[in-house]
């Protein structure tokens, strides 16, 4: 099978990941495997690639791998790729998951009113897939996700109370069933749903389309539920802090960052600085991203690398990066800090390489496993090992390469004096 081909080709674990996963607070750990279970929301290969690219920019050197079982249409009973009887032993007990997160909802209320047996039908059916797994897998880190919203918020509800209101009941099931049972629990809902009234008070228009059909959401919005789930696991928002005096020409602070070769000029300051991790690969110019940005605590949570410069002389600065321009600043904005992950910088574009690959790691597995693993599960057909060999061998490649890109490198930055 494809599974026991990824295993034998992934990279070993670099030198010391084991002591950086002991030292860091965060739930996963060199040597897990994730594996993402839900419907067609996680089958967008989202909120599970923004993840990943977290991981990979922000602890570079920990060592996971991730699959995303999500299928569209499914329900706790599972859907079109197979009941959830097959939808497990050959969707993820074969990736020996360390760590699984599930997610379904959407689909089960099937877009009316609450029942007493729709809530029936999914209160047991989740909880026969939660038996299941803990039977299969006993020692693997489960992690339950409340239901993302339908958008009721930016467009009228379709009927009285609206369909997120399922959604909602189901996400206090889903609560509760992880008290129950001591399982780490996500809220997607609460958090989306924050986040469109704020972006409907500032553009009821463009915040229409952050989920566009009601039910999947873009890539923006994805990044709120990708958010949740960080913080759920330990997630904190620092990619660098450092803190320069220019009138002494020395460094005051550096967290997660080395500064080296620091020179006052007559225009400014100059010095190399080389980062620990990278910043969130959030496309910047993208309206919808500004608009989530502006409407959630996205940037404050995950993403603050920050820079202050103070004992500069008034007047604007310039700030450039391996000769990037990244942005213009008064003396006293830089003495109280700025942001570098929000702005144009060498690192942000290293970072969106990084998300570049994990996107095509995402496209290779998923071609093989619905293109070839289950439409042709019953052929006997000679070729389908060496495709799927080959794509393996193909993402293998991508991951090498992603993980030399997710490195960090140093950078010359210069402030001069307009």
């Amino acid at each position: 099978m494809r599974w026991k081909r990824i295993l034998a080709l992934a990279a070993t674990a670099a030198a010391g990941a084991t002591l950086a996963a002991a030292q860091s607070p965060f739930y996963l750990k060199s040597g897990d495997r994730v594996v993402f279970y839900g419907d067609s929301i996680t089958e967008q290969r989202l909120y599970t690639n923004d993840i990943e690219d977290f991981v990979l920019t922000r602890l570079p050197h920990l060592q996971v791998t991730f699959t995303n079982s999500g299928v569209g249409g499914d329900k706790v009973s599972g859907g079109w790729a197979g009941p959830i009887d097959t939808r497990l032993p050959r969707d993820v007990y074969p990736y020996h998951p360390s760590v699984v997160t599930i997610m379904l909802g959407m689909n089960d209320g099937h877009y009316r009113p609450m029942t007493a047996e729709i809530d029936r039908t999914y209160t047991s059916g989740y909880r026969h897939i939660l038996d299941e797994l803990k039977q299969h897998d006993p020692d693997a880190r489960i992690t339950l996700i409340e239901p993302s919203p339908f958008d009721d918020i930016t467009r009228t509800p379709q009927f009285a109370g609206g369909y997120n209101h399922s959604m909602v009941q189901f996400s206090n099931f889903v609560k509760e069933l992880g008290e129950q049972n001591h399982l780490t629990v996500t809220d997607f809902n609460t958090p989306m749903d924050a986040m469109l009234r704020q972006a409907e008070d500032r553009d009821p228009v463009l915040a229409q389309r952050i989920i566009p059909d009601r039910i999947h959401p873009g890539p923006a919005g994805h990044w709120v539920m990708a958010e949740a789930l960080l913080k759920t696991w330990g997630a904190t928002p620092l990619v660098s802090a450092v803190a320069l005096d220019a009138a002494q020409g020395r460094v005051t602070s550096q967290k997660n960052a080395t500064v080296n070769g620091i020179e006052k000029a007559a225009d400014g300051l100059h010095w190399t600085e080389q980062e620990q991790a990278l910043p969130l690969p959030l496309k910047l110019q993208d309206p919808l991203m500004q608009l989530v940005m502006n409407s959630s605590d996205l940037v404050q949570a995950l993403d603050q690398e920050t820079l202050q410069v103070t004992g500069l002389a008034e007047g604007n600065y310039r700030l450039s990066i391996d000769g990037k321009e990244a942005g213009s600043f008064t003396a006293s904005t830089l003495a109280s800090g700025i942001n570098l992950a929000v702005l144009p910088t060498p690192m942000l574009d290293q970072a969106l390489e990084v998300d570049r690959l994990t996107h095509a790691h995402n496209e290779l597995r998923y071609a093989s496993w619905r293109s070839i693993d289950i439409p042709l599960a019953k052929d006997d057909l000679s070729g389908k090992a060496a495709a799927d060999h080959a794509l393996a061998a193909l993402e293998q490649q991508v991951l090498t390469e992603r993980q030399q890109m997710a490195q960090p490198k140093p950078h010359q930055f210069q402030l001069v004096r307009e």
